[in-house]
């Protein structure tokens, strides 16, 4: 059965998303379609799409390198190439059908090509699916810092389809659990009880993880649209996730997926937080067996920790010299802001990443 998660200024149609999506399409006139993939999706969700909404199966498909490291402003210029060529106009809808990756640039390259066009998001992973489908965050990396160069723009709705996921592999459900668990850690206690009750990630029922934790960042984001305040507490992670995201980017034959680098920001950060908001040992023990469950243990060596700090420090959550942490009270409470000792950032990262 179909849910419907009402924003302000659009919804989110979680569940199969045939009947939404015709129905929303027949509601509005474009004048044309473009629809935004990677060579992953082109080949696993495209198909299921265009079977569910034979209408799109006249819409011109424009095709991107998968991966992190061309989500850039090279990538951007070559969409803004091909809508030129395609003559596409303000009246056109553009369609992302993806990851973080592709909604993320599809999104800043819709809102941004004429001075905007009207784009719809399809998240695909399990992570687009309760991260970036709420809060109208889009843009690009540069310099292999993490998207440094984007806007705020809402898509006018978002069509979540749990059966994406049966395309995707295990590592990547696994990198969507980061935002899960994330979401859970910083305002649901209960969430996190249900999270926790799950003995393998092969048991759960993604409908059943989805909506409450949609339910969770919708809470946040409408406190807090444009990130000046409450909605900080979603960086829970992130400060060290995002560097050691671009350190990997940067020195990694096979970088690590942004879920995993979250999982390790997770783990150093709520160490953080035993040190700065007295979150006791005992939860952090079990922050780390419940990660235990989904994430690899993963390590880096001694000398890769400082040139992580130093991408630390060009984070855009950073006001001046001071380095921006959100940190846990107790599990399902956060607090963001919080300047952190360098040297406690060091003690955690050794203590968890080596």
């Amino acid at each position: 059965m179909n849910q419907v998660i009402q924003l302000d200024q659009y919804n989110i149609y979680l569940g199969n998303l045939k009947q939404p999506l015709e129905a929303f399409l027949s509601k509005h006139i474009f004048s044309k379609y473009f629809i935004l993939v990677d060579d992953n999706t082109k080949t696993d969700c495209l198909p299921l799409l265009l079977a569910q909404v034979p209408f799109l199966q006249s819409a011109t498909v424009f095709t991107i390198p998968a991966g992190e490291q061309h989500k850039n402003l090279q990538t951007c210029q070559q969409l803004w190439d091909n809508l030129l060529a395609e003559q596409a106009d303000r009246k056109a809808l553009f369609i992302n059908l993806g990851g973080g990756v592709i909604g993320d640039m599809g999104g800043f390259v819709a809102s941004t090509f004429k001075r905007g066009m009207s784009f719809i998001q399809i998240p695909t992973t399990l992570l687009a699916q309760v991260d970036a489908s709420i809060g109208g965050k889009l843009g690009v990396d540069f310099k292999q810092v993490k998207n440094i160069i984007g806007c705020f723009n809402n898509p006018l709705a978002v069509f979540i389809d749990p059966q994406f996921l049966s395309t995707l592999p295990r590592r990547e459900l696994v990198s969507g659990m980061a935002e899960v668990c994330k979401h859970a850690l910083i305002a649901d206690a209960a969430y996190w009880e249900k999270i926790t009750a799950y003995p393998a990630l092969e048991a759960i029922k993604w409908t059943d993880i989805i909506h409450p934790s949609l339910l969770v960042k919708r809470q946040i984001v409408t406190e807090d649209p444009f990130e000046g305040g409450r909605r900080k507490v979603l960086n829970f992670g992130h400060t060290i996730g995002h560097a050691i995201e671009s350190y990997s980017l940067e020195n990694d034959v096979e970088p690590l997926l942004h879920g995993e680098a979250i999982f390790l920001g997770m783990l150093v950060e709520a160490y953080l937080s035993t040190k700065v908001l007295h979150l006791s040992t005992e939860k952090l023990g079990l922050i780390q067996s419940q990660f235990a469950k989904f994430y690899p243990n993963l390590k880096y060596k001694y000398q890769d920790i400082n040139a992580i700090l130093d991408f630390m420090k060009q984070d855009k959550k950073n006001e001046g010299q001071r380095i921006n942490f959100t940190l846990l009270e107790a599990i399902g409470q956060s607090v963001y802001n919080q300047e952190v000792k360098r040297e406690w950032v060091e003690e955690g990262m050794r203590m968890l990443l080596i």
